[in-house]
């Protein structure tokens, strides 16, 4: 599936220019949603940098940041941030079968209770908007007030991403197999 606009290979805007050749070096292409979205509407870049930065700064162990956003962008069917989500767990160097096992969480042995109940936390609210008391109160069995505070803010961010994406028909980029090749040839060396 292409994009419903046509990516922007080449931005007039030096700023865009710059984003453009930083993002080539992280991830070994400009993603699509920067070719559509950042090149049409440059000021949303700042935006991006400042939620990026801020969600850089959440305490949550890395893994379970991209496991609850990886399931909420699967629950939504966005290709984008799935493959995204997948690249950053590989060059986290972290196993892939349980970002592969998500649609089985509730029981598969990949997942301890505490991630089980975050997982069904993100997933009732990315289905209904809201949760119910039992779900909140698993959530509560694990985690304090601020893990919960951002894991709802993670489900949010990804939500709101996955939003951007699939109404423009922006999917996978193949930043896994990117990933995965770089890893491999760093193994190599």
């Amino acid at each position: 599936m292409t994009p419903r606009l046509e990516p922007i290979e080449e931005p007039d805007e030096p700023e865009i220019q710059s984003a453009y050749r930083t993002m080539r070096q992280e991830f070994g292409t400009v993603p699509t949603p920067v070719k559509v979205v950042t090149a049409r509407m440059s000021e949303s870049l700042e935006v991006n940098r400042m939620l990026q930065k801020f969600h850089e700064g959440i305490q949550l162990e890395p893994e379970l940041k991209l496991v609850v956003g990886m399931f909420t962008s699967e629950i939504n069917g966005c290709g984008f941030c799935v493959d995204l989500t997948q690249s950053e767990a590989i060059r986290e160097d972290l196993d892939m079968e349980k970002f592969d096992a998500l649609t089985e969480y509730q029981a598969s042995p990949l997942f301890s209770d505490r991630e089980r109940a975050a997982l069904a936390y993100a997933e009732e609210v990315t289905c209904q908007k809201n949760v119910s008391d039992a779900t909140f109160e698993a959530l509560c069995e694990h985690f304090d007030e601020q893990a919960i505070v951002e894991i709802t803010w993670l489900n949010a961010f990804q939500n709101y991403t996955n939003l951007v994406n699939i109404p423009l028909g922006i999917e996978s980029d193949g930043l896994r197999a990117i990933a995965q090749s770089e890893t491999q040839m760093e193994h190599e060396e």
